[in-house]
């Protein structure tokens, strides 16, 4: 944590609990550190996240990596994308809870219908630009 950062409350996750000299704002709670560089001019939708976890994941993680021909910057894209997939599966299994008792025809109507929807939307906004 930078010099003259202050220790989170479960209450004040992620609200901004110090800005340093350098324009770093510090976001933290009992489990993660998020810096966020203000006025970054070199990549504007990144921010450096510090976790903690076992020194055998991080082996484990890293062994995977280098057996795999990936170099050190390629840990933070593994991590991105472990996150998303994960993300995505959370997501889909909480659909699959919610539409349970949905009947199957009922369901694939209600997917065409938002399907079609989202199609004639982005038709329209094309068709505006040219």
């Amino acid at each position: 944590m930078p010099d003259g950062a202050q220790a989170l409350t479960s209450e004040e996750f992620l609200v901004p609990i110090s800005v340093d000299k350098n324009d770093i704002v510090d976001y933290a709670d009992s489990r993660i550190d998020v810096y966020m560089t203000k006025n970054a001019v070199s990549d504007a939708d990144t921010t450096r996240l510090t976790i903690t976890w076992s020194k055998e994941a991080d082996f484990a993680l890293r062994s995977y990596l280098g057996s795999q021909g990936m170099k050190k910057g390629d840990l933070s894209k593994f991590i991105e994308e472990a996150v998303r997939w994960r993300i995505f599966h959370q997501t889909v299994r909480e659909s699959r809870e919610a539409f349970a008792e949905v009947p199957a025809d009922k369901l694939q109507k209600m997917i065409d219908d938002a399907v079609d929807e989202v199609r004639a939307k982005r038709y329209r906004t094309r068709a505006k630009r040219h």
